[in-house]
């Protein structure tokens, strides 16, 4: 029986369109076979555009391989959790959860959130911030990202947010790089040590969202209240990097991956 491939991307949702819109943005803007349909879907709040709308509109076209990737920033996300249970990735999610196992026919081939990538996140990250640096030998970077505090998906926030740290330490030249999580909150605590080990740098805070809104744009800002910082809330999106990953998981995810995503066709018509 021949195989079709289709790609279903899965991201959180939100109520704000402009939210939806420059995910969708991203999601046209990834480069494939005219015969590799692709379909943006979320987890929650956007109606008729949720996971299972998606997976039935693939298979309607005769999708029997469904490339998932999961549009989040951190693997630590327990969203990540219950979409892999749900999708039937994993036989039963490790937090409890309400959602329950897709109607699905086709094959799940689940590929890695943005973490999985830390080149090209923080590559996206630094051309964000990079404006705000006047002196980077005097400069101390704090990464920012949601966190958990549940037991291991915090490890994995941690150390992916660890990770890009360093790397943003090495595209900045700075002198200092930190991480600190909304969830728990860490903010302060951390804000207040680095103002007593270094009086007299300045603190560039660098978000690690997807897109901006609330957590960008409140959040981040309430928590941060009677520090000195530098801050210019953009987040992630939009970036044609964003678009390149999203071809790199589906190139991994398929045989000859790399030689098919060279193909010169047109991209595909998506449900977007």
């Amino acid at each position: 029986m021949t195989s079709k491939v289709g790609v279903l991307v899965i991201s959180h949702g939100s109520k704000d369109k402009g939210w939806v819109e420059l995910v969708d943005e991203a999601v046209s803007a990834v480069n494939l076979p005219t015969d590799i349909p692709i379909y943006s879907s979320y987890l929650e709040l956007v109606e008729g555009r949720l996971i299972q709308d998606g997976i039935y509109s693939l298979e309607a076209q005769g999708v029997s391989d469904i490339i998932v990737i999961p549009l989040f920033v951190s693997s630590g996300s327990t969203h990540i959790d219950e979409i892999s249970y749900a999708l039937g990735v994993t036989r039963e999610p490790l937090l409890e959860t309400d959602m329950v196992p897709f109607d699905i026919t086709a094959r799940i081939h689940f590929t890695s959130p943005m973490d999985g990538d830390p080149v090209i996140v923080a590559e996206i990250i630094y051309a964000k911030i990079k404006e705000l640096s006047e002196s980077p030998s005097q400069e101390i970077l704090l990464l920012i990202g949601h966190g958990s505090q549940e037991e291991g998906f915090h490890q994995k926030w941690l150390q992916g947010l660890e990770q890009l740290a360093e790397r943003l330490k090495a595209l900045g030249g700075y002198e200092e790089a930190d991480v600190a999580m909304l969830l728990p909150d860490q903010v302060s605590a951390k804000m207040t040590a680095w103002m007593h080990k270094k009086p007299g740098h300045a603190v560039i805070v660098a978000p690690l969202f997807l897109s901006e809104g609330y957590f960008t744009g409140q959040v981040i800002p309430s928590r941060l209240e009677g520090f000195a910082y530098k801050y210019n809330g953009r987040a992630l999106l939009p970036s044609p990097l964003i678009s390149k990953w999203m071809e790199k998981q589906i190139a991994s995810a398929i045989p000859d991956g790399e030689q098919v995503m060279r193909h010169n066709g047109q991209k595909s018509k998506t449900d977007l």
